[in-house]
């Protein structure tokens, strides 16, 4: 795919530089001639036309004899950038909250028969992990290191997939990559060890490989983006109200700002970014976009190393001998400590080396070489490989059990952000397959995981996981109902799965369609420019919630005493709105609506051929109320500061006095008490302390950042010390552990500690 990048920098040894990837004659120039002109294609991609004229030439082209020092430094980026992930959002930090023995957890693996070790080799499998990033990022028993990695980061990924996401399967193709790569050849200690393969070059498919999966990366998430829903600004509308937009929105409106910056900018960056970062001319821009689009992302989402690693990625399409000329630059005295910067890699049994004339002055370069089984078993993994990657984000006619309104196989189709999703009600009825008693469950009852709500493949593990499980509470030969609702990109709420479905006897392959998925109700999108109108059209009380449901389907709501005025209203179709507790029905057609009985149940039924939609209005009264205690406890703060307030106040108000000084405002809450003032008080402490993260300089954030690392690094570095203790020698005393593991959850000074819970209420910082 690319071997340009190798024109200028690939081969510092004339010879070879001259004859990279040409016509494998005699008559090539000599180092003393002057060389041909270089054609256009070659300027452009770096090869001939004649490089693909056969599969001789094909192979010589991905074997081309090619500069380390690009992808050695990728190598020690990557493994570091994964060590530090290891601790972090592979879970070192909690592994024991995750992997508790003997606990009823229901986990969800892409195989069945996966099941997690006991928790003391689960650490295990950590360390080995933990090694194989850090043998990686040294180059040191680089093949041993890779395979340490990969093996028990995959067995990681598979075991849970409910924690899959796109970036977590990429590491793991690049750590499959690497295995094969000649990685360690520049800036390792493998090179120190054996100086045959210190900056030795390596064949041009490395490059070529790294460089189409990134390449793959950004041009199919594009691809994905021309989805009508991301075009028209649905996706990820929220994402405009975060502070990092205000220099947009300063200029346009938020609106315009969803539409114009987060959406069109992100469809088009991802759609070009591989292609510019491809040629020399579009380059320089390019990094400049990537890396800007990249910083934002690590502050807008919750995702990890994933910004960091595409950004390292991005000098894989520079020319390989950057690192070369970028380090030569630093002071002498440095010389010993950064990588090789000689301008010559001498040559490797892994490249291809065409006859060349050599001219008196250059007898030492690379004799000729014929490709051999291993250059051609290269070349067919590389184009193989490219191939199945270009494939596997398309396959979703053969893994049609995984469309759950994501297409196919979610975690290996690059749909990045495309889908937000919101869940508005989520019903678990469970009946005695004996008695038949009817019961309902908690929402997320034997696991820590809310995935289970949007994937039918996971739904069927989680009921059959349920059916073994509520056995031990007298429930014999269970039947398992899922009623959940969901909302994809902002239109109405609607039921992904069949309420009437008995999950755990539903047949589900991943290669058949899902039968009790229920479709996404895509002819009633164009409703979503209406309700932008209606919401714009309300005050702020009043709330309002979007309703579609298919014939012969009803909902069972129940509306809360807090909340009045709530009426429901026909959009679209026929309903049957039934109030429990009276004993009636009533028969409403579009354009209907009626007013809903408050602390009483209610049922709603589609009668009309087609799908209904309507809408719930509702003012939660009790917060309006709230909010103008709120109000008014706000209006005697500010006399108080501003010695406007004459009148002497009542004792349970008395804390906003103390509350109003910078000091004491802590203590102020916790004397407090009055409900309400409590309320407003710890209130306005969080607005206080939201406020002093946005406004901390760099050093208060960096000394922020650094201990909350440090405390996440700590306890996963004890848990694992307790843990090969444990393996090695075996369990001591139970008051020994308690006493280790609360030394292992010691947290940070509580002042640091509270501030880190306000920022789960801003755009961006939550779970997506």
């Amino acid at each position: 795919m690319e071997a340009r990048d190798e024109v200028a920098g690939e081969q510092l040894d004339d010879q070879a530089s001259r004859c990279a990837g040409e016509d494998q004659q005699a008559e090539g120039p000599t180092a003393h001639e002057q060389p041909a002109a270089t054609s256009r294609m070659k300027r452009l991609f770096g090869f001939e036309r004649e490089d693909l004229s056969s599969w001789h030439r094909v192979v010589c082209l991905l074997n081309r004899p090619t500069d380390p020092a690009a992808l050695g430094i990728f190598r020690c980026m990557f493994g570091t950038l994964m060590a530090i992930d290891i601790t972090q959002e592979r879970g070192l930090s909690h592994l024991d909250y995750k992997y508790l023995d003997g606990a009823p957890v229901c986990r969800f693996p892409l195989f069945s028969f996966l099941e997690p070790l006991p928790m003391d080799w689960m650490y295990l499998v950590y360390v080995v992990m933990l090694l194989g990033a850090l043998g990686i990022m040294l180059g040191c028993w680089y093949r041993l290191s890779c395979l340490m990695f990969i093996s028990t980061y995959w067995y990681i990924f598979f075991l849970d997939k409910t924690a899959w996401n796109n970036h977590s399967y990429l590491y793991g193709l690049i750590g499959f990559q690497l295995i094969f790569m000649d990685a360690n050849r520049y800036w390792s200690i493998d090179g120190l060890r054996k100086p045959e393969k210190r900056n030795a070059q390596v064949p041009l498919w490395n490059y070529t490989l790294l460089r189409a999966q990134i390449f793959i990366v950004y041009f199919i998430a594009g691809i994905k983006k021309l989805d009508a829903d991301w075009v028209e600004g649905y996706s990820m509308s929220y994402l405009a109200h975060h502070w990092l937009f205000q220099p947009f929105t300063m200029i346009l409106s938020v609106e315009e700002t969803s539409l114009l910056v987060v959406h069109g900018g992100g469809l088009i960056l991802d759609l070009t970014a591989g292609y510019l970062l491809f040629f020399d001319a579009t380059r320089p821009f390019a990094m400049f976009f990537v890396t800007y689009f990249h910083c934002m992302n690590s502050q807008l989402f919750s995702i990890g190393m994933f910004a960091y690693t595409m950004l390292s990625t991005s000098p894989l399409f520079c020319y390989p001998d950057w690192p070369r000329r970028f380090f030569a630059r630093f002071p002498k005295p440095l010389e010993g400590l950064l990588p090789f910067t000689a301008p010559r890699a001498q040559p490797s049994a892994s490249c291809v080396y065409p006859v060349v004339q050599k001219s008196p002055k250059t007898q030492s370069g690379p004799s000729a070489t014929q490709p051999r089984f291993r250059h051609k078993l290269a070349a067919v993994f590389t184009l193989l490989y490219v191939a199945e990657q270009l494939f596997l984000p398309y396959s979703h006619f053969i893994t049609q059990g995984y469309n759950n309104w994501t297409n196919g196989l979610y975690g290996y189709s690059w749909d990045m952000m495309v889908h937000s999703r919101s869940h508005q009600h989520v019903k678990i009825t469970y009946r005695d397959g004996i008695t038949g008693e009817v019961g309902y469950l908690n929402p997320g009852v034997f696991t820590h995981s809310r995935r289970w709500k949007d994937h039918g493949d996971m739904l069927k593990q989680y009921a059959m996981c349920l059916s073994h499980q509520l056995p031990r509470y007298n429930v014999s030969h269970p039947e398992i109902y899922f009623d959940i609702w969901v909302s994809i990109n902002e239109r109405f709420q609607q039921r992904i799965f069949d309420p009437r479905v008995d999950i755990v006897k539903a047949d589900w392959s991943p290669f058949r369609p899902n039968p009790w998925l229920m479709p996404l109700l895509v002819d009633l999108s164009p409703w979503r420019t209406k309700f932008q109108e209606i919401e714009s059209s309300l005050d702020n009380q009043t709330e309002i919630v979007f309703i579609a449901d298919f014939p012969g389907l009803h909902l069972e709501n129940f509306v809360s005493k807090d909340l009045g005025n709530t009426s429901v209203q026909v959009l679209q179709g026929r309903l049957n709105v039934e109030i429990t507790e009276e004993n009636k029905n009533y028969t409403l057609e579009p354009g209907q609506q009626m007013k809903l009985p408050h602390d009483a149940y209610h049922k709603v039924y589609t009668v009309s051929e087609g799908p209904s939609c309507y809408m719930y209005v509702y003012v939660n009264t009790t917060e309006a109320a709230l909010q103008q205690n709120f109000t008014r406890l706000l209006e005697i703060q500010e006399r108080i500061r501003n010695g406007t307030e004459t009148e002497p106040l009542p004792p349970e108000l008395q804390p906003l006095i103390a509350a109003d000084g910078s000091e004491g405002s802590e203590g102020s809450e916790v004397n407090a008490t009055d409900p309400i003032v409590q309320l407003f008080l710890r209130r306005q402490q969080r607005i206080k302390e939201v406020k002093k993260r946005r406004e901390a300089n760099a050093l208060e954030r960096l000394h922020r950042f650094t201990i909350k690392k440090y405390y996440m690094l700590r306890r996963g570095f004890l848990m694992t010390a307790i843990a090969l203790r444990n393996l090695a020698f075996g369990l001591p005393p139970l008051d020994q552990i308690t006493r280790e593991v609360a030394f292992a959850n010691m947290k940070e000074p509580p002042q640091d500690a509270n501030q880190g819970d306000p920022l789960k209420e801003e755009a961006g910082h939550g779970e997506l």
